[in-house]
């Protein structure tokens, strides 16, 4: 869950309930499971349309339908975590506002000795358990917020761009007992839809199924909306920037690896900046140096008599005014430079964040910096790079390649 100028997730910690006081609560069975066949060959993909915004909703959501019959559920989307959950009615014993009634599992709890179940779970943090026992979760986000709750299987009616439809059942959490920080506002959603590279995550459990290779993607456009990707049926054949993803140890975040900063075109001496992208994040937040060696670059570059600090702003903690309020974000960038991310470990591969790709507009008329100080919220050395600096580009994660693509795009348009 995300606040509206949050901090939001970068991993997610799972283990195992150590309490049993709801084991009680859930039939210790699997829902019954067709006998997929898998597909010998790909070639489709499933799309959404997204609905949010950068600013002011600070969110991107999709509707699924889950269930027999279908019942919608919106959800936030998520590249920073794996798993897939809803607020359930199993009881409900601390559920937030949502859009919808809470889900309600119908005796399809899924096991401890599941794969998908294992998979959250380290053998450190492993109470004995019986194999048929129920898998309990605890799913616990950068920003405080957190989901507790047992893992369910049931079906996600899809259709494909080839025209054919399915309603695989997928694992997914049932959560009953959500937290949110007094300083956080929760998004306005039913759940998080993880679309990490985790077995939990539910491109994975499509890909695994043989529907679609593992691939994920999504179009984040600045005018509002877009569109979510599964499968690479509608990854253009030409003109993305790939770079590799690189892995540190057991982080299975979507990492780029180090970066050089580049403002203008011109070094900033801040080299080596590891980087992550995350659809989770709302804003791009940097280390404390990198932070503080870019706002001054900027502050150097602005005109004194063009644009001042607009401190009565609270939108973000730094904002600017022209001598008349601007009436788009348009109107202010051409006081601004681009930004760029050249990647030490992949040659000639480069990330141009322009203007519009770091500043917002808001309601007062001004123009706020959407890049953050990581360090004052918790994240150390972690570089994010969020929503509002993947606007109007398709980004592809392909998990089978082990590879990060990006292309300037239309986001308005769903793919046929």
């Amino acid at each position: 869950m995300r606040g509206k100028w949050e901090v939001v997730r970068l991993w997610v910690l799972y283990y195992l309930l150590l309490s049993g006081f709801f084991q009680g609560v859930f039939s210790a069975f699997n829902l019954p499971r067709p006998p997929w066949k898998k597909q010998s060959n790909f070639g489709s993909s499933v799309v959404f349309p997204l609905v949010g915004n950068v600013y002011p909703k600070g969110y991107y959501q999709v509707t699924l339908n889950v269930g027999q019959p279908p019942k919608p559920y919106f959800l936030d989307i998520d590249t920073g975590s794996d798993l897939t959950w809803l607020q359930c009615d199993a009881p409900c014993v601390k559920c937030i506002p949502a859009p919808h009634s809470p889900y309600k599992p119908n005796k399809n709890v899924v096991k401890h000795k599941d794969p998908i179940c294992a998979s959250l779970h380290s053998p450190a943090n492993h109470p004995r358990h019986t194999p048929d026992d129920q898998c309990d979760y605890e799913v616990e986000y950068a920003d405080h917020c957190s989901s507790l709750g047992v893992l369910v299987r049931d079906t996600f009616p899809v259709k494909f761009t080839n025209g054919s439809s399915i309603a695989p059942p997928l694992v997914f959490g049932c959560g009953y007992d959500q937290e949110v920080p007094a300083s956080e506002h929760a998004p306005y959603t039913d759940g998080i839809l993880g679309l990490g590279n985790g077995k939990s995550s539910i491109v994975s459990q499509l890909s695994s199924l043989g529907f679609i290779r593992n691939v994920v993607g999504h179009c984040l456009s600045g005018q509002g909306g877009g569109f979510l990707f599964l499968g690479d049926d509608v990854v253009p054949s030409s003109g993305i920037v790939w770079s590799p993803i690189v892995r540190e140890s057991s982080e299975k975040h979507y990492s780029l690896g180090p970066a050089d900063l580049l403002f203008g075109g011109q070094a900033t001496g801040i080299k080596g900046l590891p980087i992550i992208l995350d659809s989770g994040s709302t804003f791009t937040y940097f280390n404390s140096k990198a932070y503080k060696t870019l706002l001054s670059s900027i502050k150097k570059n602005i005109d004194a008599k063009q644009l001042t600090d607009a401190v009565n702003d609270k939108s973000l903690p730094v904002c600017w005014k022209g001598s008349k309020p601007f009436k788009s974000l348009i109107d202010a960038t051409r006081y601004f430079k681009p930004l760029t991310l050249s990647f030490t470990k992949a040659k000639n591969i480069q990330l141009q964040l322009t203007p519009e790709a770091y500043l917002i507009h808001t309601d007062k008329g001004n123009v706020c910096l959407g890049i953050l100080n990581g360090s004052e919220v918790g994240l150390g050395d972690v570089n994010i790079i969020g929503d509002i600096s993947m606007l109007d580009k398709m980004v592809i994660y392909d998990n089978e390649k082990q590879q990060i693509g990006w292309v300037p795009a239309n986001c308005n348009k769903l793919p046929s």
